[in-house]
């Protein structure tokens, strides 16, 4: 994740050893603007294993962090100059659902600030639960919600969060189900109410697939939606009005296990990110009908997991 001047880039490591005990980290670099080139600053705690999912809160005060293997969420001071502080706050989400399997216990999978910077919000998959937290971001602070959390459908397995630019409307995409669960949002108080479920599958597919990153276009007109199995990006008509979703069509990735993708800030450009087939493939938008077309750009790199687009 970048800081919002995009002068220091932030990066979780899930495989970090601490006395020879998994412990995650949390790397912070300095970005050269002209070349993009990182430098080193330095590596705090992520205060839990296996770190997932990064944020940066608006402000440029706090960093979160979603520490998968114990389902918590840490709150890490940036100090001066970019670097990270410890964190100042972790908070262990409790609970289970239904899959014995993939739900014995919670798993943190995302943290996502409200644009105003006053609330996090982290998507759980083990508890099946979207859990809401206000912030004091010039102390790292959290304070749960009223209510603290909305609850999914059991066994859909939330994933990753994403607000629509109206400021009304939310989007969990989840993991397990495949699906996309629509929520008209209170930016008052941070609070959500479920308006509708769909499918991030193309109708008939039967295999065998996870659904993975979401994103809404700059525009506001769509959504986007990664299938790992189907090895897809799926592309939603948005209902201004509503929020609500309609599936438009499915474009191949040309690769396997999509796991990221990212769009660029003018919303020209999508980058799928094939961390099974070690490749980036580039997809031109087309900003009347948001359908993608392959531009015929491809990169070959080790696994990749996670598209940025720097200013």
């Amino acid at each position: 994740a970048f800081s919002p001047d995009h002068r220091h880039l932030y990066a979780t490591s899930e495989v970090s050893l601490t006395n020879g005990k998994p412990a995650g980290g949390v790397f912070a670099f300095s970005v050269d603007g002209p070349s993009g080139a990182l430098t080193l600053l330095n590596r705090a705690s992520a205060g839990g294993p296996s770190p997932t999912h990064i944020a940066v809160d608006p402000s440029d005060r706090t960093v979160m962090v979603a520490n998968y293997d114990n389902g918590s969420i840490a709150a890490l001071p940036i100090l001066a100059g970019g670097k990270l502080g410890d964190p100042a706050t972790y908070i262990e989400h409790q609970g289970k659902s239904v899959n014995p399997r993939r739900q014995d216990h919670a798993y943190a999978h995302s943290v996502t600030f409200s644009p105003d910077g006053r609330f996090v919000f982290s998507d759980d998959l083990g508890t099946d639960k979207l859990y809401g937290y206000g912030l004091d971001a010039a102390h790292s602070a959290l304070a749960p919600l009223e209510p603290p959390s909305v609850s999914l459908k059991p066994g859909s397995g939330p994933r990753h969060f994403a607000l629509h630019p109206d400021g009304r409307h939310a989007y969990v995409i989840s993991e397990m189900a495949s699906t996309i669960t629509v929520f008209d949002y209170d930016n008052a108080n941070g609070s959500f109410k479920e308006t509708q479920t769909i499918s991030t599958l193309a109708p008939g597919f039967t295999g065998t697939s996870t659904g993975a990153e979401i994103a809404v276009h700059p525009s506001g007109r769509f959504v986007y939606a990664s299938n790992r199995g189907e090895d897809s990006v799926a592309l939603f008509q948005v209902d201004a009005a509503t929020g609500h979703l309609t599936y438009v069509a499915a474009v191949s990735t040309q690769g396997k296990i999509p796991r990221n993708f990212g769009i660029d800030p003018s919303g020209t450009w999508l980058v799928a990110a094939n961390q099974n087939s070690n490749s980036l493939v580039g997809f031109r938008i087309d900003p009347a009908t948001g359908r993608l077309t392959p531009s015929g750009s491809t990169v070959s790199l080790p696994a990749p997991v996670c598209v940025l687009f720097a200013n």
